[in-house]
């Protein structure tokens, strides 16, 4: 009746308003712009666990929903050629600048981000990211679809992007996209981040693989499970995009669906004491530079129970967790971009990164975007643009320019 459409209608604009009115950081640029793209992946969220609560569909197969509405067939255009494959029996899409080289190409292996568990290189989003960087820098470029958790769990996903890569990085395969054995640079976003840091350690331990990386590039990674309740995650527990809560489900979710890892791992209490010497390699109070600090004060680790770990030993895992590598292991990594933002969950595990690199005097260029939220880069086409993704992402590419 209409009593009871008005009264839907009612709540409906008091959940908008409260979204809408959920508060933005003083220093974002285009703040409607922020908000409007906020509410839309909070609504999402919302959907998604009232979703999972009712048993009608589990959590990650309603933000999928995102994924599967952004998709776009390969298109080919006038500056770049556009195919979908499979290298190693995994779907790669291709895109191949038109325009004659002088010599042979660089290359970018690219991997999306979405916590291990959603997202796609047939994104638009992605799909305008990885063509643009085609054109702009005459390189080859190969996105990588690596299976997904919850169906999946890690190493899946890691093995997925490490094959793909090493098929690519054979002579032959080179030398077919007319690619310079010298200038090839392995990418990723937010959790492809994480995988792209892990491959080029993965790289340096392979025998098998000849062809060495000239460069990494992480943009806003996640790069280590250990600790859950860094500055970041408490600064930006409820920031746009990327909440602590969804991170520690994405974070979890990776390992196994077992909701007693992810329970752990929101109290941080996941880790035994067994492993404490790994702290060592994420101790943010040693790591982080004072103005990242302000004024928190670093609390020793409260340690869970060895059974998680016994399970899942996958979070303890350096191909999860890129910080957990040696001094040694890290030494040998190529030349490094790292972008940071500050309104992130994440932004502490670049920082941390980028120091332990540069102590062990691997050149690391670390832009920290003061503007800037978690997946900021994505927002370069229509419908919600925004003026700092396109800021970061020609960044991003000038460096790849000036080092590839």
């Amino acid at each position: 009746d209409m009593g009871s459409k008005l009264l839907c209608l009612f709540l409906a604009s008091v959940i908008l308003a409260y979204y809408i009115y959920s508060p933005i950081p003083g220093d974002f640029d285009e703040p409607w712009k922020v908000m409007l793209i906020s509410t839309t992946f909070r609504t999402f969220e919302r959907l998604a666990e009232v979703a999972e609560y009712l048993g009608l569909k589990n959590y990650m197969d309603i933000l999928i929903l995102i994924t599967n509405i952004e998709y776009v067939t390969p298109k080919s255009d006038e500056n770049v050629t556009v195919t979908d494959t499979e290298f190693n029996n995994v779907a790669v899409r291709l895109y191949v600048p038109r325009k004659a080289s002088d010599g042979l190409r660089r290359a970018v292996v690219y991997f999306h981000g979405g916590g291990w568990c959603v997202g796609d290189l047939g994104m638009k989003s992605y799909d305008h990211l990885t063509r643009r960087t085609s054109d702009m820098l005459n390189a080859v470029v190969v996105s990588v679809n690596y299976r997904l958790a919850p169906k999946y769990h890690f190493p899946i996903q890691f093995e997925d992007v490490y094959s793909v890569t090493k098929f690519f990085l054979q002579s032959s395969v080179l030398s077919q996209y007319g690619v310079d054995p010298d200038r090839v640079c392995v990418a990723g976003d937010s959790a492809g981040g994480n995988l792209a840091a892990a491959v080029a350690q993965q790289l340096l331990e392979d025998p098998e693989v000849k062809t060495k990386l000239k460069i990494q590039a992480l943009l806003y990674p996640p790069l280590q499970a250990l600790d859950l309740n860094l500055p970041s995650y408490q600064e930006n527990e409820n920031k746009p995009i990327l909440s602590k809560s969804l991170m520690v489900r994405f974070w979890s979710e990776y390992f196994t669906s077992d909701l007693s890892l992810r329970e752990a791992m929101i109290s941080n209490r996941h880790v035994p004491v067994e492993s404490s010497h790994l702290f060592q390699f994420v101790n943010w109070s040693n790591l982080l530079p004072e103005e990242i600090k302000k004024d928190h004060v670093y609390i020793s680790p409260t340690y869970g129970s060895s059974k998680l770990v016994q399970k899942y030993p996958g979070f303890l895992d350096p191909r999860a967790s890129p910080l957990l590598a040696s001094d040694a292991q890290l030494q040998k990594l190529p030349l490094t971009y790292i972008l940071t933002c500050q309104h992130d969950v994440l932004r502490d595990d670049g920082f941390m990164y980028a120091r332990r690199l540069q102590t062990v005097g691997i050149p690391v260029t670390h832009d920290h975007a003061k503007d800037a939220f978690h997946a900021a880069m994505m927002f370069v086409s229509f419908p919600a643009e925004l003026a700092v993704g396109h800021r970061l992402f020609n960044r991003y590419i000038e460096w790849l320019n000036e080092n590839l």
